[in-house]
Protein backbone atom coordinates (compact mmCIF):
# COMPACT_ATOMS: atom_id res chain seq x y z
CA UNK A 1 0.00 0.00 0.00
CA UNK A 2 1.28 3.59 -1.07
CA UNK A 3 1.74 6.03 1.52
CA UNK A 4 -0.56 8.51 -0.38
CA UNK A 5 -3.95 9.04 1.35
CA UNK A 6 -7.13 6.80 -0.64
CA UNK A 7 -9.64 8.75 -2.03
CA UNK A 8 -13.20 7.42 -2.56
CA UNK A 9 -15.49 9.38 -4.62
CA UNK A 10 -18.51 8.92 -6.89
CA UNK A 11 -20.32 9.86 -10.05
CA UNK A 12 -23.42 10.90 -10.49
CA UNK A 13 -25.28 10.48 -14.03
CA UNK A 14 -27.18 13.93 -15.26
CA UNK A 15 -28.73 14.56 -18.24
CA UNK A 16 -26.88 18.18 -18.66
CA UNK A 17 -23.20 17.82 -17.13
CA UNK A 18 -23.21 22.00 -17.43
CA UNK A 19 -26.47 22.59 -15.97
CA UNK A 20 -25.38 20.09 -13.52
CA UNK A 21 -22.50 21.51 -12.40
CA UNK A 22 -23.84 25.03 -12.95
CA UNK A 23 -26.05 24.14 -9.90
CA UNK A 24 -23.75 22.27 -7.74
CA UNK A 25 -21.48 24.78 -7.71
CA UNK A 26 -24.29 27.54 -6.57
CA UNK A 27 -26.06 25.40 -4.38
CA UNK A 28 -23.03 23.35 -2.43
CA UNK A 29 -20.49 25.59 -3.49
CA UNK A 30 -18.69 23.35 -5.39
CA UNK A 31 -15.39 24.34 -7.45
CA UNK A 32 -14.80 22.63 -10.83
CA UNK A 33 -12.03 20.63 -11.16
CA UNK A 34 -11.94 20.15 -14.73
CA UNK A 35 -14.67 19.64 -17.78
CA UNK A 36 -14.40 17.54 -20.60
CA UNK A 37 -17.89 18.60 -22.15
CA UNK A 38 -19.70 14.84 -21.04
CA UNK A 39 -17.93 14.80 -17.58
CA UNK A 40 -16.73 17.24 -15.15
CA UNK A 41 -14.97 17.15 -12.09
CA UNK A 42 -16.09 18.86 -9.14
CA UNK A 43 -15.12 19.04 -5.14
CA UNK A 44 -16.70 20.70 -2.15
CA UNK A 45 -14.28 21.17 0.48
CA UNK A 46 -11.50 19.13 -1.40
CA UNK A 47 -14.01 15.96 -1.12
CA UNK A 48 -14.31 14.76 -4.89
CA UNK A 49 -17.27 14.02 -7.33
CA UNK A 50 -17.85 13.75 -10.90
CA UNK A 51 -20.78 14.06 -13.24
CA UNK A 52 -20.96 12.50 -16.44
CA UNK A 53 -24.28 11.95 -18.76
CA UNK A 54 -25.82 8.66 -19.19
CA UNK A 55 -24.16 6.04 -21.59
CA UNK A 56 -25.48 3.17 -24.22
CA UNK A 57 -23.57 1.05 -21.55
CA UNK A 58 -26.08 0.89 -18.16
CA UNK A 59 -25.01 4.22 -16.58
CA UNK A 60 -28.45 6.04 -16.70
CA UNK A 61 -29.50 9.31 -14.90
CA UNK A 62 -32.88 9.28 -12.50
CA UNK A 63 -34.81 11.16 -14.95
CA UNK A 64 -34.28 8.19 -17.57
CA UNK A 65 -35.36 5.80 -15.05
CA UNK A 66 -37.67 7.70 -12.93
CA UNK A 67 -35.73 6.92 -9.55
CA UNK A 68 -32.90 7.76 -7.70
CA UNK A 69 -29.59 5.86 -8.70
CA UNK A 70 -27.48 7.53 -5.70
CA UNK A 71 -27.80 8.46 -1.96
CA UNK A 72 -25.02 10.56 -1.55
CA UNK A 73 -24.04 11.15 2.19
CA UNK A 74 -22.68 14.37 3.16
CA UNK A 75 -20.97 15.04 6.77
CA UNK A 76 -20.35 18.87 7.74
CA UNK A 77 -20.20 21.28 11.08
CA UNK A 78 -24.07 22.29 10.29
CA UNK A 79 -26.48 20.49 7.81
CA UNK A 80 -29.30 22.87 8.57
CA UNK A 81 -27.25 25.67 6.75
CA UNK A 82 -26.05 22.72 3.97
CA UNK A 83 -29.64 21.68 3.16
CA UNK A 84 -31.29 25.45 3.13
CA UNK A 85 -28.65 26.64 0.64
CA UNK A 86 -29.57 23.85 -1.49
CA UNK A 87 -32.87 24.05 -1.26
CA UNK A 88 -32.89 27.78 -1.81
CA UNK A 89 -31.10 26.69 -4.86
CA UNK A 90 -33.94 24.46 -6.27
CA UNK A 91 -33.70 21.07 -4.44
CA UNK A 92 -36.50 19.48 -2.36
CA UNK A 93 -36.49 18.61 1.03
CA UNK A 94 -37.07 14.88 2.01
CA UNK A 95 -38.67 13.84 5.07
CA UNK A 96 -38.77 16.55 8.07
CA UNK A 97 -36.03 18.06 7.71
CA UNK A 98 -33.09 17.89 9.59
CA UNK A 99 -33.41 15.67 12.86
CA UNK A 100 -31.79 14.04 15.91
CA UNK A 101 -31.20 10.40 16.12
CA UNK A 102 -30.39 8.19 18.53
CA UNK A 103 -27.00 5.95 17.28
CA UNK A 104 -25.03 3.56 18.52
CA UNK A 105 -21.81 6.42 19.07
CA UNK A 106 -24.33 9.00 20.68
CA UNK A 107 -26.98 11.38 18.97
CA UNK A 108 -26.63 12.03 15.07
CA UNK A 109 -28.44 14.82 13.34
CA UNK A 110 -29.34 14.46 9.98
CA UNK A 111 -31.77 15.71 6.97
CA UNK A 112 -31.92 15.53 3.11
CA UNK A 113 -33.23 16.68 -0.14
CA UNK A 114 -33.23 15.85 -3.81
CA UNK A 115 -31.36 17.44 -6.29
CA UNK A 116 -32.74 18.92 -9.16
CA UNK A 117 -31.32 16.09 -11.05
CA UNK A 118 -32.86 13.51 -9.52
CA UNK A 119 -29.88 12.31 -6.95
CA UNK A 120 -30.81 11.83 -2.91
CA UNK A 121 -28.27 13.69 -0.69
CA UNK A 122 -28.33 12.58 3.09
CA UNK A 123 -26.60 15.64 5.06
CA UNK A 124 -25.37 15.32 8.65
CA UNK A 125 -23.51 16.05 11.30
CA UNK A 126 -19.92 14.43 11.44
CA UNK A 127 -20.94 12.14 14.28
CA UNK A 128 -20.85 8.77 12.52
CA UNK A 129 -17.01 9.61 11.13
CA UNK A 130 -15.49 8.24 14.85
CA UNK A 131 -13.10 11.61 14.38
CA UNK A 132 -11.83 11.33 10.60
Amino acid sequence: MSSMALSISLMLAVDDVAAAGDWYVTALGALEMWSLGSVMGLHIDGAPFFLHEPTAEGFASPGGLGQTTARVEVFVDDPDAFIAKAVGAGAIVTGAGVQERPAPWGKHRQGGFIDPFGHAWLVGDRSPLGGL
